[in-house]
């Protein structure tokens, strides 16, 4: 696929880009490399080449829920500025 000038010149106008002449003669040249790489890609064949999300097979990295000892209200609001028997108490914040 070839990119001209004026793609270039279109795809910066949707982006709210200002781009001088030299930028846009830059963009044409890399961005019709980076193209016929990618023509270059599309030729392997990859038929047998299993889709991949990870590069490493991960399944979960997460520990499992465990039941554990909370922390008892009375010690939670020891050190708390204000409080009522088991609570925070904190300035209103939304009318």
């Amino acid at each position: 696929m070839k990119i001209t000038q004026e793609d270039i010149r279109h795809v910066a106008k949707l982006a709210r880009l200002e781009l001088s002449e030299e930028a846009i003669e830059a963009f044409n040249d890399q961005l019709g490399d980076i193209l016929s790489y990618m023509e270059t890609l599309n030729q392997v064949d990859t038929r047998q080449v299993v889709p991949t999300a990870h590069a490493i097979d991960l399944t979960n990295a997460l520990r499992g829920d465990e039941k554990k000892p909370h922390l008892e209200p009375s010690k939670a609001l020891e050190n708390a500025p204000l409080q009522d028997d088991s609570a925070f108490i904190v300035p209103k914040v939304v009318g």
